[in-house]
């Protein structure tokens, strides 16, 4: 199971989930398998700017951890993604948040994502998804939901449904 987190403040952020998704589409290596609905939140870190919207995707591909989060440095890059400050606004976020059975630290990459379990806009939009016999990072679907209920207050609703066929319809 490899799972992937999306998030954007700036400018359209609706488009800008929709245009990163694609782009990741749009690498052979790539399969999206599944995706989240969109749900906005307040943002994390830093409360000093605009409200997130994020989403969730199951990603298939053989590319390693690391080819698989250049891909996703691209994508942000082809967006116009700077990196001026931490946890501060952003066109595009794309997290690399679990990678099968993975477990590495390294100056680049920390897998699972260390804020896996503490973040309600990626618990929020994983459970959507997240079938039951699944265990990510060794959390069942029920573990998960709990967790996200401790959490509850970082203030995260769904914005909107996505139906992945109409995304990839729009930048046919």
């Amino acid at each position: 199971m490899i799972l992937i987190g999306l998030g954007s403040n700036m400018g359209d952020r609706e488009k800008n989930l929709e245009k990163a998704l694609y782009l990741l589409e749009q690498d052979e290596a790539i399969v999206l398998d599944r995706i989240s609905g969109i749900y906005e939140s307040a943002p994390y870190g830093v409360t000093d700017q605009a409200d997130f919207l994020n989403m969730v995707a199951v990603v298939v591909t053989m590319l390693s951890p690391f080819q698989l989060l250049d891909r996703c440095l691209a994508v942000e890059n082809a967006l116009g993604r700077w990196r001026t400050r931490h946890w501060g606004p952003r066109i595009i976020d794309i997290d690399l948040l679990v990678y099968d059975q993975v477990e590495l630290t390294e100056p680049a990459l920390t897998l699972p994502h260390p804020g896996l379990f503490q973040r309600a806009f990626v618990l929020a939009p994983l459970l959507e998804i997240m079938a039951d016999d699944w265990l990510i990072a060794g959390r069942t679907k029920q573990e998960v939901a709990a967790g996200l209920m401790q959490i509850s207050g970082q203030g995260i609703q769904l914005w909107k449904r996505v139906q992945w066929d109409s995304v990839k319809k729009c930048f046919a």
